[in-house]
C-alpha cells in the first residue's frame, strides 16, 4: 500500500489526525477539496467567527463602557471593511499555519474531490477535471458537516443567509432576523447586535442553546436583550422567507397556535443546525453504513463496519465541535499505531462565544436526575467577585453539580466573563472523578474570575460559599 493512512477532509479532525499519524511512524496522506486546509472551522467557522465575536465586543467596550473607565473617545463608528480584513488575516495566517504543519510532519496533501474507488482507493478530482488515485491501508472520513438550510426557506446567499456568508457582510445591516436560537445564531447575532444591528432572534423551542443549562441560557437572553437590544421570539416558527435584491421577510407564528406576523429585515441568517456532509464520497462503494441522519455509523473505536474505514467529528454521531473531532482523529491514529488511547465523550466541554461567555461539562440537572443521580448544586454569581466589579463583568455565575451521597462532581455550567476558559478547571478535576471538596480547598489566586469556580464547590460541598 502506498499509505498507511489516507485522511480525507482537511478540518481540525482531520488534520490533527494525519499529524498524529505522522508523528507515530504511519505514512500518511490528507485530501482537501477547497484550495486551503483547515476545513468549515478555521475557513468558515470558529476561527473567523471568534475575529469578528473580538472585534465587534472591542466596538461595544468603546461605545458603551469606555467613558466610565475614564476613557473618552470622539467620532467613534465602525469600519465594516476593515473589520473583514482582519478577519481574512486571521484566517490566512491559520490556514497557513496548517499548511506548515503539512510540510513539517511530511504529510502528503492532495488537493481535490475525494471519493472512494473501492476500501483501499480514493479517487482525487481536481478542479481541472484531472484525476488522481490514493491508495491507502487504512482511511479516515473526516468531511464535516454543512449548513441546513431548508427548501421552504429560500436560501439564496444573498439576503437569505448562513453562516459561511454572514462571516464577510461588509456593511453593517440595519436589521436581521436570525432562525435558530442556538450557539451559531447567538453568536452572529451578538456580533451583529454590538455593531448596532437591529436582530429579532426566532426559537422554536421555549429556551435558547437547545440543551444547555436553563439558568445560563436565561441569563444570556436577559443579557442580549438588555444590553444589546436583541427581540426574541421564543415558541415561535417560521413559516416561510421570501428574499429580495435588497431585504428579506421573515414570516412567523407562535409554536401552539395565534396570528401569523412578518418581520422586514435586511438579511434572514438560517441558523437551524448543520448536517454531516458524505455528498459524492462514494460511501455506496465500499458499503459504508449510515444512520437516518446521514451520519456515519462507527463503533466505539471510530471504525464503520468496513474494517479499514473509520470516522470521526462531524460527521458521526455526537456534538459537532471542532475540539471533540481533534480528540477523535488522535484516537484513531494512536490505535492503528498499536496504541490503547482514551477518549471521555461525556467530558467534551461546550462553549458559547458571546459576551458574557457560556460553558458546560458533564450532566445539566435535569440529566443527572435522569441518569438516577441525587444531587446538591452550587452556585456563585459573578457580581460578588472583586474581579468582576474592576473590569465591569458582573454579569453569570457558576453553578456545580455534585452527587448528594459521594460529593463527585457530576457537571458544571458557568455564564460570564472568561468562561470559555474556566470550565477546563471543572474537566480536569472530572477526569480524575473530584470531589467539589476537592475543588473547594484548591487555593485559587485572589483576584481572579476563578474564585467563582472555588466558591461554587464550596455552596455545592455544604453550602458555605464564603462571600454572599
Amino acid at each position: 500500500m502506498a499509505y498507511d493512512l489516507c485522511v480525507i477532509g482537511s478540518g481540525p479532525g482531520g488534520y490533527v489526525a494525519a499529524i498524529r499519524a505522522s508523528q507515530l511512524g504511519l505514512k500518511t496522506a490528507i485530501i482537501e477539496k477547497y484550495s486551503t486546509l483547515g476545513g468549515t472551522c478555521l475557513n468558515v467557522g470558529c476561527i473567523p467567527s471568534k475575529a469578528l465575536l473580538d472585534s465587534s465586543e472591542h466596538y461595544h467596550n468603546a461605545k458603551h463602557n469606555f467613558n466610565t473607565h475614564g476613557i473618552e473617545l470622539s467620532n467613534l463608528k465602525v469600519n465594516m471593511k476593515q473589520m473583514i480584513q482582519r478577519k481574512n488575516e486571521v484566517v490566512d495566517q491559520t490556514c497557513k499555519g496548517v499548511d506548515f504543519l503539512m510540510k513539517k510532519n511530511k504529510i502528503d496533501v492532495f488537493h481535490g474531490f475525494g471519493s472512494f474507488v473501492d476500501k483501499h482507493n480514493v479517487k482525487v478530482t481536481k478542479e481541472d477535471g484531472s484525476e488522481e488515485n490514493v491508495e491507502a491501508k487504512n482511511i479516515l472520513i473526516a468531511t464535516g458537516s454543512k449548513p441546513i438550510a431548508p427548501a421552504p426557506f429560500n436560501y439564496d446567499k444573498n439576503r437569505v443567509i448562513t453562516s459561511t456568508e454572514a462571516l464577510n457582510i461588509d456593511k453593517v445591516p440595519k436589521s436581521m432576523v436570525v432562525i435558530g436560537g442556538g450557539v451559531i445564531g447567538l453568536e452572529l447575532g451578538s456580533v451583529f447586535a454590538r455593531l448596532g444591528t437591529k436582530v429579532d432572534v426566532v426559537e422554536f423551542n421555549d429556551k435558547l442553546l437547545g440543551s444547555m443549562d436553563k439558568d445560563c441560557a436565561k441569563e444570556l437572553q436577559r443579557y442580549m436583550k438588555k444590553k444589546l437590544g436583541v427581540t426574541f421570539h421564543l415558541k415561535h416558527k417560521v413559516v416561510d422567507v421570501k428574499g429580495s435584491k435588497t431585504k428579506a421577510k421573515v414570516s412567523v407564528e407562535p409554536r401552539d397556535g395565534g396570528d401569523q406576523f412578518v418581520i422586514d429585515a435586511d438579511y434572514c441568517l438560517i441558523a437551524i443546525g448543520r448536517y454531516a456532509y458524505t455528498d459524492k464520497l462514494g460511501l455506496e462503494n465500499v458499503g459504508v453504513q449510515t444512520d437516518d441522519r446521514g451520519r456515519v455509523e462507527i463503533d466505539d473505536h471510530m471504525r464503520t463496519n468496513v474494517d479499514n474505514i473509520f470516522a470521526i467529528g462531524d460527521v458521526v454521531k455526537g456534538v459537532m465541535l471542532a475540539h471533540k473531532a481533534e480528540e477523535e482523529g488522535v484516537f484513531v491514529a494512536e490505535m492503528l499505531a498499536g496504541q490503547k488511547p482514551h477518549i471521555n465523550h461525556h467530558l467534551i466541554p461546550g462553549v458559547v462565544y458571546t459576551w458574557p461567555e457560556v460553558s458546560a461539562v458533564g450532566y445539566t440537572e435535569a440529566e443527572a436526575k435522569e441518569a438516577g443521580y441525587e444531587i446538591k448544586v452550587g452556585k456563585f454569581p459573578f457580581k460578588a467577585l472583586g474581579r468582576a466589579r474592576a473590569s465591569m463583568d458582573l454579569e453569570g455565575m457558576v453553578k456545580i453539580i455534585a452527587d448528594k451521597h459521594t460529593d463527585e462532581i457530576l457537571g458544571a455550567h458557568m455564564i460570564g466573563a472568561r468562561a470559555a476558559d474556566l470550565i477546563m478547571e471543572l474537566c480536569t478535576i472530572m477526569e480524575y472523578r473530584g470531589t467539589a471538596e476537592d475543588l473547594s480547598r484548591i487555593c485559587h489566586p485572589h483576584p481572579t474570575f476563578t474564585e467563582a469556580v472555588k466558591e461554587a464547590a464550596l455552596a455545592a460541598t455544604d453550602n458555605r460559599a464564603l462571600h454572599v
